[in-house]
């Protein structure tokens, strides 16, 4: 096999072995390994030709020793292999390249966080031609920029925020982070969170227009009320066929108010009720145990009678019908 270096500069041409090869190579190399490598760039100084068989006899080394040799600096790609035999790579060249390398060849998690950045850079364009005309100020983009990184939506719902603030002509700053904070509460990240937590808003939004014609509000329903609702429907999953046996307890109530139906609903599920069936067993089982502790103390003189674990339903389901 022939022996020659690669073409070097002179800026790189200081010793026959650099400083480099001592520092990096050296400490993990076999000793053998080293004294193959060291007589090969001996011999590629002078261009000179040399068999394997000729190698291990010059070095005094078994054979294979001087092939696993061989293959170890091809690995650490100190050495290439020609046709004709093996180059001897500039080390200094070697380590000049895995400096420049970062800045030129982007790793898999850099070209992953360099494609995300593209993704959001798009994302703020659009915003800014759909919702601002172009014309979107530049404080706007570093907003956006922390939203992203604090809520971690993705580049789909950071448009749908816009898009929802839009529509409710509140496109201002302080509206879009109220936004933000309860969609972010209710665990959106992508576009699918999203889209379940909307079909959840509105089964709410129905069931909230239901409870106010109902309970005769002839209004929408407050801030506050609608939370309520959101608990029930969300929450606690109950469909509107519970619910309305909680606003049929109101008819008993001189004032009828969200608080009354939250303790009822609220009860009924700690109790971990989830049909219509099981509250109407309870409520009837209730309304007994009601009749059969009056009609004892009709018929005793002991007026004391303590009622035991019923005595906190008392205010709650007073006046069953």
């Amino acid at each position: 096999m022939k022996l020659e270096q690669a073409d070097t500069s002179s800026l790189f041409s200081n010793t026959e072995i650099p400083d480099i090869f001592f520092t990096e190579y050296l400490s993990s190399a076999n000793g053998d390994y080293i004294k193959v490598y060291l007589y090969m760039l001996f011999l590629s100084k002078y261009n000179k030709e040399i068999k394997i068989n000729d190698l291990s006899k010059k070095l005094v080394l078994p054979l294979n020793t001087i092939q696993n040799a061989i293959k170890y600096w091809e690995e650490q790609e100190i050495i290439t292999k020609k046709n004709t035999g093996y180059i001897i790579n500039n080390l200094q060249e070697i380590e000049l390249y895995k400096l420049y390398k970062p800045k030129t060849a982007l790793s898999a998690e850099q070209l992953q966080k360099s494609q995300e950045n593209q993704k959001r850079v798009k994302a703020i364009e659009y915003i800014n031609n759909k919702y601002f005309s172009g014309l979107m100020p530049s404080i706007w983009s570093t907003d956006i920029e922390l939203w992203f990184k604090k809520y971690q939506f993705d580049e789909e719902v950071m448009i749908a925020l816009f898009g929802y603030c839009f529509d409710r002509s509140a496109l201002h700053k302080a509206y879009i982070q109220r936004v933000a904070d309860i969609w972010s509460k209710n665990n959106i990240k992508t576009f699918n969170d999203l889209d379940i937590y909307s079909e959840k808003q509105e089964k709410a939004k129905m069931v909230a227009s239901t409870i106010s014609k109902k309970l005769g509000l002839h209004r929408s329903l407050s801030e506050y009320e609608f939370a309520y609702v959101e608990k029930w429907t969300i929450d606690y999953n109950y469909p509107l066929e519970i619910i309305e046996i909680a606003l049929k307890k109101t008819t008993s109530k001189a004032n009828p108010n969200f608080d009354y139906l939250n303790k009822l609903l609220s009860d009924w599920h700690d109790r971990g009720f989830k049909t219509s069936a099981e509250i109407q067993n309870f409520l009837s089982e209730i309304k007994q145990k009601d009749k059969n502790i009056q009609a004892l103390k009709k018929s005793t003189t002991y007026g004391n009678y303590e009622q035991r674990e019923y005595d906190n339903l008392n205010g709650l389901y007073a006046n069953l019908n």
